[in-house]
């Protein structure tokens, strides 16, 4: 009779165990909802990075006389940029470089032109034009720009974030009062998505110098300029309890 008492006893002590450790990983899994928040802006870009290439040439082109060296082109870059009220920090050399200048390979030999590439960093496309103009235009190959961004982009990404997150509360709320049920706490927070960044063709009135190469002088036209916005988009997933 004491054999089978203690048998009894000890079989009750290894399923008790074993039966509240599964009844606190039930309590442990509660019911949840997951949902992805999406959301995105458009901001006109506030640092606009230009790309200038300057090339030596002649004055006297078919003798090829009155060589205009790339260090009297730079000059005038560097007066017009400060004149324009910009910082030497906002112009930078981005390449060098040269071509061979034929003209009569019978009666003179071919003479190696200079040429220098620039990044200039503006506010606004149209002081382009305001620097441009005060450099020969024989001297500048192209005028181009090179890439947008915007001073305030970390400060918009951090919202971008708390928007969608929002949107994904928002979503996981109306969810639920379809069936009667009511939003708990937060369980998880992911990121899906990194923010994408991508040009959105936009048109400005501008009275700039041709972006494209050319090689007469009359380099300054009206035209409507094409330049970019910023896109910046997030995707948050979230999981929330049920209550």
């Amino acid at each position: 009779m004491k054999t089978i008492l203690l048998s009894a006893f000890l079989c009750s002590a290894v399923l008790f165990p074993s039966f509240a450790q599964t009844t606190l990983l039930k309590e442990a899994s509660p019911r949840k909802i997951e949902v992805a928040g999406f959301a995105e802006m458009e901001v006109v870009p506030d640092e606009i990075y230009f790309s200038i290439s300057l090339r030596e040439y002649y004055e006297d082109e078919k003798n090829q006389k009155g060589k205009v060296i790339i260090s009297t082109l730079e000059k005038q870059l560097i007066k017009a940029v400060a004149d324009a009220g910009l910082s030497k920090e906002a112009l930078s050399i981005s390449g060098m470089g040269g071509y061979q200048n034929y003209v009569d390979k019978k009666k003179k030999p071919a003479t190696f032109l200079e040429s220098k590439q620039y990044e200039l960093k503006i506010d606004r496309p149209d002081k382009l034009d305001v620097i441009l103009s005060k450099i020969d235009s024989r001297g500048v190959q192209y005028a181009n720009v090179a890439r947008v961004d915007h001073s305030k982009k970390e400060d918009f990404k951090k919202q971008i974030k708390i928007d969608a997150l929002t949107a994904a509360k928002d979503k996981a709320e109306y969810l639920l009062a379809a069936l009667d049920q009511k939003l708990g706490q937060v369980l998880e927070i992911r990121e899906l998505d990194e923010n994408v960044f991508y040009p959105q063709p936009m048109l400005a009135k501008s009275n700039m110098r041709a972006f494209a190469q050319a090689e007469s002088a009359d380099m300054v036209q009206e035209s409507d300029v094409q330049y970019q916005k910023i896109k910046i988009s997030y995707r948050m997933q979230a999981a929330f309890e049920i209550k």
